[in-house]
């Protein structure tokens, strides 16, 4: 990836983070949610946008229904910000990867318990 790409998708993710701390109002999209990645296309004409939260599916659904809704108002507010020719059309995509994670390290620690049983019974 070009570094003015990367550059982008990183001032992108903070301007989003930033307008959904301070400026929306949707009640939707007043969980705790992280924008965890956001990748451009090569010819800035779109943005895919990972958001991260904790909850259940259909508060997930929506939240990426609020997001949608939201999208024409952050995109005027990153136009401002970005100064490019044309601003990224957004897409929002759920990441699950914390959640993931999360479960990992259950699992290990499920694993763990169970070997420090097996050398106390030995």
């Amino acid at each position: 990836m070009k570094r003015r790409t990367e550059r982008i998708n990183s001032i992108i993710q903070q301007e989003i983070s930033d307008l959904l701390r301070e400026q929306i109002n949707d009640p939707r999209l007043t969980a705790l949610i992280s924008i965890t990645k956001v990748s451009t296309s090569p010819d800035l004409r779109h943005a895919k946008v990972f958001i991260s939260t904790l909850g259940d599916k259909v508060n997930k659904d929506e939240i990426l229904q609020g997001f949608t809704a939201a999208s024409g108002f952050l995109r005027r507010q990153l136009a401002n910000s970005l100064e490019l020719k044309h601003t990224p059309e957004l897409s929002f995509h759920l990441d699950d990867s914390i959640a993931r994670g999360a479960e990992v390290l259950k699992l290990i620690d499920q694993v763990a318990s169970e070997d420090i049983e097996n050398e106390d019974e030995h």
